[in-house]
Parts: structure tokens; sequence; C-alpha cells
């Protein structure tokens, strides 16, 4: 049963329900039509459920959980901006009152938003949340519009005002240099060049691309990203020394070790929660509080589950979405080393933590709009917000970079690298020519010629009967000797 249509659980039985019950029985509900996002967004009237997705049994409780806060919100901001204008004295410091007041909008918007923004594909753990992650990607893409619009250096110095640390050039750390496995000259720890490599960023890539996993839900398109970026890291060394590691570091560490790790994990969470059965009951109805509890934890698991079919190869429109879709992810990679080169921020600074979560939480959303839109266009007729959103930050930050540092983006490569990125090109192009235009059109051909060779074995079948004569022969007499007869 979809949320939104109730049951009656327990009560005394009294005169009207007596009533109800010597009624003919009506017609039972339409089977619970599966979805991953909020009860608004369920395809009433959409069609039968697609293949991909999973079946969902809902009781259909509505509890305090669920139900919209508008008005409370309100009260809450009215009296909350009622205190600050008629009991708090106002500092006479211009520059905290300059950052109050930008970050007390920056919260107005977002109650604003997460009461009455449009609701995603998701709804666990609350729609709530995922409007919440919404509105902040509106207010980060203002950020980085403001940022492209300064000078270099005001832009520089304007995150001085976030953190006072800020706005001044770091060096990067070189990851090359020796790059021995084992260090003989080295008597105290001949595997010192390992231990250096096993800083925090170790684990940060294990549970980054379990996380993204989970995002793409495809083995085949996240090892071709993982790979990928490694051969960006290697042709982009000479642009920022961060990408210059060894050998081992990008092949065992990262695309073995960490990114291979999790992905297999991710993929083993994926075929578990394409095996869940989702079936949801209010909280208050489960009678034991073990019941309770594992319903508390499952809070925060997917309401439905879809799965990802790209099937890049089975049509043009698909492969260019799936080749759109891995350009954007790299982009959105690489812009997480450029932007903390260009805007002087140290690698382990809050904000960039801060920005990895932040894709974390839209990267889903987005992705899922997009697997929507490509995958049922009839009733997704418009790419979704979440994902809209993505693309405009990526393609921003890409902007800022360019802008804050032309010199370091214009580097040439070194020429045998550019001979390795024109050969995968023009692979790539050929395969793409071969199969979606060479290849249909010669099967195009193979099956006209063979209908035109089965239309003529039927036709040489048709005209010939038992004695080899020919029927077309046999009719003109035939008939003649009708007209002699009459």
């Amino acid at each position: 049963m979809r949320r939104g249509e109730r049951r009656a659980h327990g009560g005394n039985v009294g005169k009207a329900a007596l009533e109800e019950q010597q009624q003919p029985p009506a017609s039972p509900p339409p089977p619970a039509q599966p979805n991953g996002g909020a009860p608004g967004a369920e395809r009433d009237g959409a069609g039968p459920r697609r293949s991909t997705e999973s079946e969902v049994y809902d009781d259909g409780t509505n509890t305090f959980f669920w139900r919209a806060h508008t008005l409370t919100v309100l009260f809450i901001l009215t009296c909350a901006l009622g205190y600050v204008t008629l009991l708090e004295e106002t500092p006479q410091d211009t520059a905290y009152n300059t950052k109050r007041g930008i970050v007390a909008s920056i919260l107005v918007f977002l109650c604003f938003g997460v009461t009455q923004a449009k609701d995603g594909p998701f709804s666990r753990p609350h729609p709530a949340y995922w409007r919440f992650w919404l509105c902040v990607s509106v207010v980060y893409e203002l950020f980085l519009i403001f940022i492209l619009f300064q000078t270099v250096q005001d832009g520089r110095q304007f995150m001085k005002y976030i953190d006072p640390h800020l706005g001044v050039p770091l060096p990067e750390r070189d990851y090359g240099g020796n790059c021995l496995i084992y260090d003989p000259g080295n008597g105290t720890d001949p595997f010192h060049n390992i231990w250096d490599k096993l800083d925090g960023f170790v684990p940060a890539h294990f549970f980054g691309w379990y996380l993204k996993t989970l995002m793409i839900r495809d083995w085949w398109m996240c090892m071709i990203i993982s790979v990928m970026f490694e051969f960006l890291e290697y042709s982009l060394e000479h642009q920022l020394p961060n990408f210059s590691e060894c050998w081992w570091d990008h092949w065992i560490m990262d695309v073995i070790l960490c990114n291979g790790l999790g992905i297999y994990c991710g993929m083993k969470t994926l075929s578990w929660l394409s095996l869940k059965t989702y079936k949801w009951q209010g909280l208050w109805n489960i009678p034991t509080y073990k019941g309770k509890m594992k319903r508390i934890v499952f809070q925060f698991t997917p309401y439905s589950w879809v799965k990802f079919e790209w099937k890049p190869a089975s049509s043009l429109r698909r492969w260019l979405a799936v080749c759109g879709i891995i350009f954007v992810f790299l982009l959105a990679e690489l812009n997480t080393f450029y932007l903390k080169f260009v805007l002087w921020m140290p690698p382990e600074h809050y904000l960039v933590l801060l920005r990895l979560v932040f894709f974390v939480n839209v990267g889903g959303v987005a992705m899922r709009e997009i697997y929507d839109f490509m995958d049922d266009p009839k009733f997704h007729k418009k790419l979704g917000q979440q994902a809209w959103l993505v693309a405009a930050i990526t393609a921003t930050e890409f902007l800022i970079v360019v802008k804050y540092d032309p010199y370091t983006l214009t580097l040439s490569l070194p020429f045998y690298i550019t001979q390795c990125w024109i050969l995968g090109i023009i692979l790539v192009l050929t395969w793409t020519a071969w199969r979606f235009f060479i290849r249909d059109i010669t099967l195009r051909y193979k099956e006209i010629r063979r209908q035109k060779q089965e239309h003529r074995h039927e036709k040489d079948k048709c005209l010939s009967n038992g004695d080899g004569h020919s029927a077309l022969l046999e009719e003109p007499s035939g008939s003649k000797l009708r007209e002699r007869k009459l």
C-alpha cells in the first residue's frame, strides 16, 4: 500500500464500523509502486513499475515526524528575528555585523527551502534532509559565482573572512621522489617509503569510492573512472606537484587496494540493498522494542531501491549520456585539487572536507535524477533540480580555476602524453562510429537482403506446384475453359 493510503488499526468497533462491514467489499487497492522518494513523488497513474525497481509495502502511517511544519518554522524564525531586533543591542563592529547579516540571510533561505522546496527522489531519513542539501547547493553556487566575479587577489584575500589563516600561498607536497618499495640504504626502516604514503587520505580514498559506488551503482563505470583518474594524474603531474606519485602508489595503493576495495564493498552493499524487502510499518504499530529499534535503524536506509542499468552500448543517446557522466565526474575530481591550489587552501583544511561531504550528499540524488531522466524520459521530461545544480557547480568551479591560474592550465602536455590521449580519443571515436553508424548500416543492409531472399524464396515456392508446372501459366487456361463451358 502506498504512503497516504490509510488503514484502520485497532480501536473499538462502533455502529459505523458495523455498517461498513455489511457493505460489499470494495476492490482491493493497487499494489504499492516502488519509488525512492517522498510520498508526493510517487508515480500516480504513470504506468507499470519498471523492472529495475523494487516493490514497496507501506502501511501509510503519517506521524508527527512526517508532517509539514511550515507554521512552526515560521513562528520560530519570526521569534528569533524579533529577539535580535527588540532585545539585542547591535554591535558597532561593521565587519562583525556584515558576517552575521550574511549568515542570517543564508539561514532564513535554508529555513524557507527546507519547508517549501520541491521534494527530490529520496525520502530517507527524511525529505527535509535532502531539501536542505538542495538549498545548500544553491548557496554554494551563488558563493562560487561571487568568487568568479572577483579579481584573483581579492578572491584569495576574501577567503580570510572565512578563515584568517587562508589567503597565504602554501607549498604543495611532492608525493614522488624515492619510489623504492624496499630501500636497503635505510637501515632503520627499509619500508619507510610505504609508511610515508599511509596518511589520512588512504581511508578517505576507500570510503570515498565506497560511497561513489553507491551513487553510480555500476562496477564497470566505477573502475573506468578510477583508472581514468590515475591516467589524468600521470598526465597533469607537470601542472600540480600533488599528482606526482610513485607507480605503486598509483596502481597498487590507489586502484587496487583503496579504490578497488571500496568498489568491492560498495557492490556488496548494492547487492544487499537490491535483495532487501522494503516493507515499512509505523513505529507505534510495531509491538516489540526490538522491532522498534530495528525500524529506527532502517529509517536511514533507502525507502525503495532502483537498480541502475546504464546500457551504454544500447543506443547513441545512452552512450553519449554515460560519457558525459564520466567526464563531469572526472572534472569534479580534478576541481578538488585545482581549487585548493588556486585559492591557497591546504589539503587538510576543513573547507576541503566540507566540499567532499557536500558532494557525497548531493551526488547520490543527482545520479538518481540523471538515471531517471535517461531511462524514463516519458515520465521525467526534464533534468532534476539537484542534477542541474551539480552540473552548474562543477562548471563554475572549473571556470574559477581557469580565471585564477590560466598559466598552470596552459602548460603544454609532454609529447608522449599528448600522443596517448590522441590515440585514446581516436579509438573512442572510431568505436562510436562503428557501433552506432557503420554497424547499424551493415546490419540494416543484411536484414534487407535477408528479407528480399526470403520473399523471393516464398514467391518461388508459391509459383511452383507439385508436377513442376507454373500456376500462373495454368491460371489463364483454366479461366478460358470456364468461359467455354459457360
